[in-house]
């Protein structure tokens, strides 16, 4: 179990007691009775009532790494792997490098059985950092450049010495502009889908009657390729194309915008 992130509500609630001190220590003072009451159900044993207690901070817009984890340790105990993931994964876009969190996701994605997609050596390299993390490194890199340049301009003494650092600011800006734009194209346009019942069947089109292809389990990850009506076209691990009902799976849009 995480804790809520105090520091930041008692921060944000600081900086903003001049202009709305009530409501604004209310709202927090609020959210954090929320976490708390979900966190004893959760030591209840009421993973169900919990994961719920969870969702609803959500959906007041309150969202943090260590609401999804405990969102995803609730789902987890409740049996449902394929919603677990979906939180795990939310909680790692948030925070990358938190061990507890892919600890709890790589354990939760070891229980799925079947197909499913498995990420890469390239997918694990570039979730280090979070898209936040990457934007900042690029433009730090961007602006570190652009002071060289005008330092080289207003002082053309200097421009012999900066030579090598404007050569390695240039390469850092290309190369970490360039990992930001994959990272950036693979967050907008990526759309993955999560299997969220025990067995699907995957099917050759999008129809009750098409023939089957595989079957998937809960918590299988897929990519999801195109839609029709209640289908969804899906490739899993093997890269091998096929339909699912729509509400056996759990869609991970762009950004956190869940479906």
């Amino acid at each position: 179990m995480k804790s809520l992130g105090a520091r930041s509500v008692v921060v944000l609630a600081v900086a903003c007691v001049f202009l709305q001190p009530l409501p604004v220590v209310r709202a927090a003072e609020s959210a954090t009775a929320q976490f708390e009451a979900a966190n004893r159900l959760y030591e209840q044993g009421r993973f169900a009532e919990a994961a719920s207690a969870y969702e609803a901070i959500l959906a007041g817009g309150r969202a943090s790494p260590a609401l999804y984890f405990n969102l995803g340790n609730a789902r987890f105990k409740a049996g449902q792997v394929g919603r677990a993931l979906v939180a795990y994964r939310r909680a790692a876009e948030r925070a990358p490098r938190d061990p507890d969190v892919l600890a709890n996701l790589r354990f939760a994605r070891e229980r799925v059985s079947g197909p499913t997609l498995r990420p890469g050596p390239l997918d694990r390299w570039l979730s280090r950092l979070s898209l936040n993390e990457w934007t900042g490194l690029a433009t730090g890199a961007l602006w570190t450049l652009l002071v060289l340049l005008a330092a080289g301009q207003v002082w053309p003494r200097l421009r012999p010495p900066l030579r090598w650092p404007v050569r390695l600011a240039l390469v850092a800006t290309l190369l970490l502009g360039l990992a930001l734009a994959v990272v950036w194209t693979r967050a907008s346009r990526a759309l993955l889908a999560v299997v969220t019942v025990q067995e699907t069947i995957a099917r050759n089109g999008p129809f009750e009657e098409s023939p089957e292809a595989f079957r998937l389990h809960d918590g299988a990850e897929l990519r999801v390729l195109d839609r029709k009506d209640d289908w969804l076209q899906v490739s899993d691990g093997r890269g091998r194309p096929a339909w699912v009902k729509r509400d056996a799976v759990f869609l991970l849009t762009p950004f956190g915008n869940d479906a």
